[in-house]
């Protein structure tokens, strides 16, 4: 096994054992695996993964490695590391892995470019830092890349980006486009797992509270509902006509985030955008106004504002910054401004993604097989793999469910048949 770096490689035993818990809710990819270890169609392959280094990424990994890929691990986001499984990875798994929890930009870098120093043939994101540094940094190891997958709206938003200006270098599949990936992950896990992450940083209670959810997207849905569902009063802000109208029928409050900032108690963001809470939103909140990000990177905040605006600042619980504005108002702002649901808690629950990390393991495979045919741009999860992973999951759950007879092919697939 090449270097890793890691807290503490005393964890792993803890980290073992919460790996194997996840396992248990993680069928599809279990099946997954079961045949990349029969079969082992990425044998020789190395594989460059930037991801959140939690339960279900180990799962994936171990995925990976039963199909014969010789892999390397680093954290997407500073805060989403778990120490413990970042240990098993090493100690238990032999995955080389560069993720601590809390590191700073300068460690998070520098382990980013130790994964690139795997000289990959396939790389994995989350949020496209990898990808993005390979093609500032490490050109000379473009060649030897033959595609790559994405996991979330932000890298996805990036990479059509760079697609767009002639600047990729090499295929992706947009795992974040399949419907078995933002139709459940996006909606119930960031949903779930948001709110999770700020009562278990904050420990207040939701309900009767006035819940401000910017962003309307896949993301943005699920936490309304789950916080609607606790009780709050909850408002969305948008910027999307259609998805500002889909809120109102939805029966959520939208207005702009100027008279939301008034009345709001807590806040987070979901958009994938930069400064969606600015300085001048920061003027109008109310004493003890609590803020978080559920987006990828800790842009969607203007922390440099808020430090502007305040007279101090405080730790008064962990991934609790107390934040006096010089009118002696306090703000409280959650994990730094980056991703409360992995930075205060444990990220989506591992059923979830099941789908999601299925996706990546096909979609590497996909990317294997057909990667001479793909131009250097974005793609869709192929149709016939978000199917599939659909069936599975179906399956694993006891569930069955009609098959068309071929009368009725017969009659969708024609065009003479009218009423």
């Amino acid at each position: 096994m090449s270097g890793f770096d890691i807290k503490d490689p005393k964890l792993a035993e803890g980290g073992r054992l919460r790996i194997e818990w996840a396992e248990r809710e993680m069928p599809v990819l279990r099946s997954i695996r079961e045949r990349f270890a029969k079969e082992r169609p990425l044998s020789g392959v190395r594989i460059s993964a930037c991801l959140h280094v939690t339960t279900e990424t180990a799962n994936l990994m171990r995925t990976l490695q039963a199909g014969g890929a010789d892999v390397v691990l680093t954290a997407s986001n500073p805060l989403s590391t778990q120490d413990d499984v970042a240990a098993a990875l090493v100690n238990v798994f032999e995955i080389p892995t560069f993720a601590i929890k809390g590191e700073d930009n300068v460690t998070y870098y520098k382990h980013l470019r130790a994964a690139l120093d795997h000289q990959p043939h396939l790389t994995m994101d989350d949020g496209a830092d990898l990808v993005s540094t390979l093609h500032k940094e490490r050109r000379d190891l473009l060649s030897n890349v033959l595609g790559g997958t994405e996991e979330t709206t932000t890298g996805v938003i990036r990479l059509r980006a760079m697609a767009a200006d002639g600047a990729l270098a090499f295929p992706i599949i947009a795992v974040n486009d399949a419907l078995t990936k933002h139709l459940f992950d996006n909606r119930y896990g960031t949903g779930q797992s948001t709110i999770d992450g700020i009562v278990r940083a904050t420990n207040v209670l939701l309900a009767g509270k006035v819940f401000v959810v910017a962003g309307y997207g896949w993301c943005g849905r699920g936490l309304a509902s789950r916080a609607r569902g606790m009780g709050s009063n909850v408002i969305v802000t948008e910027v999307d006509p259609l998805k500002a109208l889909e809120a109102v029928m939805d029966g959520y409050r939208v207005m702009p985030m100027t008279e939301a900032a008034k009345i709001g108690d807590i806040f987070c963001t979901v958009t994938g955008d930069i400064n969606v809470i600015d300085r001048h939103h920061f003027e109008l909140m109310k004493d003890g106004a609590i803020v978080a990000n559920s987006g990828h990177f800790n842009v969607e905040i203007n922390i440099p504002a808020l430090e502007e605006l305040s007279q101090g600042k405080r730790l008064v619980r962990p991934f609790v910054e107390e934040y006096t504005l010089k009118d002696d108002r306090r703000i409280y702002l959650l994990g730094e401004g980056r991703l409360i649901n992995l930075a205060s808690a444990e990220g989506h629950p591992a059923s979830v993604m099941d789908m999601s990390f299925a996706n990546q393991a096909l979609s590497v495979e996909y990317m294997l097989k057909h990667h001479a045919e793909l131009e250097k741009k974005v793609y869709s999860v192929p149709e016939v793999i978000d199917q599939e992973i659909a069936r599975l999951k179906l399956e694993s759950m006891g569930i069955e469910i009609d098959t068309l007879t071929p009368e009725q092919i017969q009659y969708l697939n024609s065009w003479e048949e009218g009423t």
